[in-house]
C-alpha cells in the first residue's frame, strides 16, 4: 500500500513527475556534455597552442581518433566547428559563444567550491562534471555566493553574467 502524503494523494505519485523531470534535464545534460567538452577543449588548443588537431583532442580526452572525427562531424553538422580532413578544427561564430559560455561555467563553478574550501585540482576535476548539469537557478546562486564571500579587492574578474546552458 502506498504511503499518503500530505495532501491526500499517493507519495510516490506526487514524486514522480519531480523526478522525471531532473532524469530528463540530465539526460540532456548527457548529451550536451561532450560537445560542450570539446568545444571548450577546442578553444583551449587554439588560444595556447594556434591551432585544435584530432590527435590533441584524442590525447586529452582519452579517446581514439575515430571518437574525435566522428564527434567533430557531429558538431560541424550542428554549426559549432568546421573542418577538413587532415587539417585543423576551427570553431565558428556559434562554437565560440558555447565555448565562451561553458568556460564561463566552469569558471564560476571552480570559483564556487575553491570558497568552501576545496583544492584547487579538486575544484577543477569536479568542476569539469558539475559545470554541466547545474541548473541555470543553480548557477545564479553561486554566483551569488562567491560575489558575496569574495573581498572587493580579490574580484579581479569583470562581474559578468553566467549564461546558461541553453541561452544563444
Amino acid at each position: 500500500m502506498a504511503s499518503a502524503s500530505r495532501n491526500g494523494g499517493s507519495a510516490r505519485g506526487n514524486c514522480v513527475p519531480v523526478a522525471d523531470v531532473g532524469f530528463r534535464r540530465v539526460r540532456v545534460a548527457h548529451e550536451n556534455e561532450a560537445g560542450e567538452d570539446y568545444v571548450e577543449l577546442i578553444a583551449g588548443l587554439i588560444e595556447v597552442m594556434g591551432e585544435a588537431r584530432v590527435v590533441d583532442l584524442a590525447e586529452r580526452l582519452g579517446v581514439t581518433h575515430t571518437t574525435v572525427s566522428k564527434t567533430v562531424h557531429r558538431l560541424a553538422k550542428k554549426g559549432l566547428v568546421t573542418s577538413e580532413p587532415y587539417r585543423s578544427i576551427f570553431l565558428t561564430a556559434k562554437g565560440r559563444r558555447l565555448a565562451s559560455r561553458v568556460r564561463q561555467r566552469h569558471e564560476l563553478v571552480v570559483r564556487f567550491l575553491r570558497q568552501l574550501g576545496v583544492a584547487q585540482l579538486i575544484a577543477e576535476a569536479d568542476a569539469e562534471g558539475i559545470e554541466h548539469h547545474v541548473s541555470p537557478e543553480t548557477l545564479a546562486a553561486m554566483e551569488r555566493f562567491v560575489r558575496s564571500h569574495t573581498a572587493p579587492e580579490k574580484q579581479n574578474h569583470p562581474r559578468r553574467k553566467v549564461v546558461p546552458h541553453d541561452e544563444e
